[in-house]
């Protein structure tokens, strides 16, 4: 292809319509017909990463091999398109500012009054047309962040009309996200609210060349024409996203609307057909399974599902290649931690996984859960903190070191977790912790060998604290097992407990690496012990 093709998604009317989703749909439709896509996500926030931002508010940090604290958009591009992103997959505007700021203190624009018309927009324009630069796509699929409105989002949305301007309409494309509400009371769809939102755009001077509408049942013909008669777009380019039950189907329904063939069409691009044939069978493995599991997840965050996003996916992938739904069960640690009858919360659980999660509050009643199902013989998952627990309770139950706690929790005479050591010295928080993907070798002959089925293996990281190496002998003289070890620096990636169901712990974040059509190893295995579990019960 001679010229790379940027397409822009926008959203309006609300927030949280699924731009990531779209983005990541239309990327796989893509990418089938043999295109090089990917896909970047431009966030208005002004903190430079989401590294130092609450679950709460942010959801969950999605790492990258790199070591980019990243949005976690970037976790759906990578499970429905199969492929790693990198730092220069996300921009924030804390980031852009960052660097001209940077600039004009060096002086690189030889006293030059510094503003948001042409320097932001110009460092925005740079990041937009970076990974088209690199020769290695064709396609450049761009998200911006937030809803077409407010303020934070302008300047990228100025950068975005700049951008089209110069490579011109033939090398790019303007969808616009929005959703259409049904008033039940008056038995109608609303279009108004995707007309003000694209007027909006139109007053910032973007002409949508494609809309995909949201809304809670297909739209019918009448109402495309309605909305392409007044939004100023073609009727065939009024594209209908009805609510599916799981996100995997978007694709599917996106190409019964013909999106990825307006996109060529518009984009001049000439290739072969869409095939996702892959992409159906998994479609059809998460709506029809034959069984069902039941997953504790005991954790911190509990209410903001979004906190571990890339957890829930990885049971949705491990759950098709299993042949079941995976079901969850939120067990709070805080109500954990007042009330010690452990056994009446993990009630009709199959498995239980015990997530990351930083500081002190549940942190008992997280050590609690894990003891319940080492002692009952219930599979147990933990991740990276999870892990670090898991070690905390072996210590303090099996090898009887009564204050065994991590350094991060308490400083104590047996901290079997403390703070790495390259950490020590660190003051500022941002983007400061072993972050990205390293090295582990995994020890022949152990249930994690059997899993991962190699020994050499690479996984992502996201944190300070590790094993403390200088109880591993205790550790080991009482059944403990170090299934994997990073071979830089000798440290503890994965335990395992032998002659138990499924115990395995690991320091790293699987569900990070875990895709659509290939399911994480341990989240497969995990799932496979949970159904073996359950069968037994019967």
């Amino acid at each position: 292809m001679k010229n790379v093709k940027y397409i822009f998604l926008t959203g309006g009317v609300v927030s949280s319509l699924g731009k990531g989703i779209a983005a990541s749909s239309l990327g796989l439709l893509l990418k089938s017909r043999g295109l090089r896509v990917t896909i970047q996500k431009f966030d208005p926030y002004i903190n430079v990463d989401p590294g130092t931002m609450s679950p709460y508010q942010h959801g969950e940090v999605f790492v990258t091999e790199d070591g980019a604290e990243s949005d976690l958009d970037l976790g759906h591009y990578e499970r429905f398109m199969d492929m790693d992103m990198s730092k220069a997959n996300n921009t924030t505007t804390g980031q852009v500012y960052y660097e001209v700021i940077s600039r004009e203190r060096r002086g690189d624009y030889l006293g030059a009054t510094v503003q948001v018309v042409p320097h932001i927009t110009d460092e925005i324009k740079r990041r937009m047309m970076k990974l088209g630069d690199s020769k290695k796509y064709d396609v450049v699929i761009t998200e911006i962040g937030g809803t077409v409105g407010d303020i934070e989002s302008l300047p990228f949305l100025e950068a975005m009309r700049q951008l089209m301007l110069k490579v011109g309409r033939e090398n790019s494309l303007s969808i616009h996200l929005t959703y259409v509400p049904f008033i039940e009371a008056a038995g109608e769809i609303k279009t108004k609210p995707t007309q003000h939102s694209v007027k909006t755009l139109l007053e910032i001077g973007i002409q949508p060349d494609i809309l995909v509408i949201r809304s809670h049942n297909s739209i019918s013909r009448e109402i495309k024409d309605k909305i392409a008669l007044f939004c100023n777009v073609q009727p065939d380019c009024v594209v209908s996203a009805k609510d599916v039950p799981t996100i995997y189907q978007v694709p599917l329904e996106l190409l019964r609307e013909g999106l990825d063939n307006i996109v060529v069409e518009k984009l001049h691009i000439k290739n072969g057909k869409t095939n996702i044939s892959k992409w159906k069978k998994l479609v059809n493995r998460i709506n029809n399974p034959k069984n069902t599991v039941t997953v504790g997840i005991c954790g911190k965050y509990n209410m903001v599902p979004d906190a571990y996003k890339s957890i829930l996916e990885s049971f949705v992938h491990a759950g098709a290649e299993n042949d079941v739904k995976v079901n969850i069960k939120w067990i709070s640690a805080q109500d954990l931690e007042k009330d010690k009858n452990t056994g009446k919360y993990l009630a009709g659980i199959d498995g239980l996984l015990v997530p990351y999660g930083f500081g002190e509050r549940g942190t008992e009643g997280k050590i609690r859960a894990i003891k319940y199902v080492r002692e009952n013989k219930i599979p147990f998952f933990g991740i990276c903190f999870g892990m670090q627990l898991a070690v905390v309770e072996f210590a303090r139950n099996v090898l009887k070191l009564k204050d065994a706690n991590s350094a991060e929790i308490k400083e104590t005479r047996n901290n079997v977790i403390d703070l790495m050591e390259e950490q020590k010295g660190i003051t500022e928080k941002g983007g400061t912790m072993r972050l990205g993907s390293y090295a582990c070798t995994v020890k022949r002959g152990t249930r994690t060998y059997e899993t991962y089925k190699a020994v050499n293996i690479q996984e992502r990281h996201r944190h300070r604290y590790e094993f403390n190496n200088r109880f591993r002998d205790q550790f080991e003289a009482a059944g403990m097992i170090f299934s994997g070890i990073n071979p830089d620096r000798d440290l503890v990636e994965i335990i395992e407990i032998p002659g138990h169901p499924w115990f395995i712990a690991c320091q790293f974040h699987p569900e990070l690496k875990s895709r659509a059509t290939k399911a994480h190893p341990l989240f497969r295995e995990f799932v496979n012990a949970c159904k073996k579990k359950k069968r037994s019960k019967k």
